[in-house]
């Protein structure tokens, strides 16, 4: 097993084909490959059906299968709790092959199909399974926090003032003005040329060339010069003071992907509609079973993630189409099939205090069931890039 500890934007994976099957100490086998793995390793690993285990068995005895009989297995609940008992994480579980002849493709259009069944999927005869290492950062990652912003002038100065510097943490924060009409730019401008000794980070503004938060959010993470980066809506929804819990949580190795979630607290006033409320749950309900992750909130403004897994996304996004219209579906997609390792953040969520919402709920949510669907037809099948 080589030292793979330096490595970070090359990566490598670990492929363990049915390892776990012929194994009576998977614990302590697990806990003696995590000192040698760095935190963009991850262990890939085949394990057979727990469920179908008397018909490898019998598999075995007639002779229709060479190798030796498995002897241990596992649980989706059992790998989980081995897991974190050796310092890894469970962040995909994709079930695969149901059928095991080809007749003419009949077998690989079956295999494809049923693993995007509800319930039915599960039945697979096996299992592909990737874990992360968790360990965390010994040095502190600086941090870029994009602001977009379109006609909230009103905002501008509050959310500087209340901009949270993790200690040690060089900070980055970028604003990326989208053509208001309210003087929003020049506010900005205003707030940037104040003495960056005052505050304790730097404050840089870019104008977006086209439109929408999607296109604001990109704009800011190519030029973001931070180690980790994050998004900060410019309504203060959610509270800029939370930035500093999301960053711990990457720092301390909880997770590659932070994702916040609107919907564990009572929110304040008005500021989630009941029509949009029922979207983000549905929404929330159809990406977990699309991505095998389990995900609370997929549309809250708010996620951390590192510069050198973003460049991975975009290139994940060339393939896969480019028609989200605020970038939450593009971030978490990608960050589900190449394994990050997402954890929800709970933050409370709070109503506007100035300006007024860029959303079209009928227009927007139709571009994200097109998406959705898109990702049920290529993800859940294991087909995406």
């Amino acid at each position: 097993m080589p030292d793979l500890t330096s490595e970070r934007d090359r990566r490598t994976i670990l492929l363990l084909n049915g390892v776990f099957n012929h194994h009576l100490d998977i614990q302590g086998f697990l806990a003696a490959l995590l000192p040698r793995l760095a935190r963009t390793s991850r262990v890939v690993a085949v394990s057979y059906n727990p469920y179908w285990s008397w018909l490898y068995r019998t598999a075995n005895r007639l002779g229709w299968r060479a190798g030796e009989t498995p002897l241990t297995f596992l649980t989706h609940t059992d790998l989980g709790h081995l897991a974190s008992l050796s310092g890894f994480q469970v962040v995909r579980v994709r079930p695969a092959a149901y059928f095991p002849f080809r007749l003419l493709g009949l077998g690989t259009l079956l295999n494809r199909a049923l693993a995007a069944v509800p319930l039915v999927r599960w039945a697979a005869y096996s299992s592909v399974i990737t874990l992360r290492p968790r360990l965390g950062d010994a040095a502190p990652p600086s941090l870029t926090v994009v602001v977009p912003a379109r006609n909230e002038r009103g905002n501008i100065a509050a959310a500087v003032a209340r901009m949270p510097v993790p200690a040690g943490c060089r900070l980055e924060v970028l604003f990326v003005e989208g053509g208001s009409s309210d003087g929003t730019w020049e506010e900005i401008q205003r707030v940037a040329a104040e003495p960056a000794s005052a505050r304790g980070f730097t404050i840089r503004a870019l104008r977006q060339s086209g439109r929408g938060k999607n296109d604001a959010v990109r704009l800011g993470f190519r030029e973001a010069t931070g180690d980790l980066l994050t998004i900060l809506d410019a309504d203060l929804t959610m509270p800029p003071e939370m930035l500093g819990r999301f960053y711990d949580a990457y720092r301390t190795g909880l997770a590659d992907f932070i994702n916040g979630s609107r919907l564990v607290y009572p929110m304040e006033g008005e500021a989630m509609r009941p029509l949009n409320r029922l979207a983000n749950i549905f929404f929330a309900k159809a990406l977990s079973h699309v991505l095998d992750v389990r995900l609370g909130d997929t549309l809250c403004g708010t996620k951390l993630i590192a510069r050198h897994d973003y460049r991975r996304i975009t290139a994940w996004r060339d393939d896969f189409g480019d028609f989200d219209p605020f970038g939450d579906f593009e971030l978490l997609f990608p960050a589900a099939v190449l394994g990050l390792g997402t954890v929800d953040l709970p933050v409370a969520y709070r109503a506007r205090t100035y300006g007024e919402t860029n959303i079209s709920r009928f227009r927007h949510g139709w571009q994200l069931l097109r998406m959705t669907l898109t990702g049920l037809r290529r993800i859940s099948p294991g087909r995406s890039p």
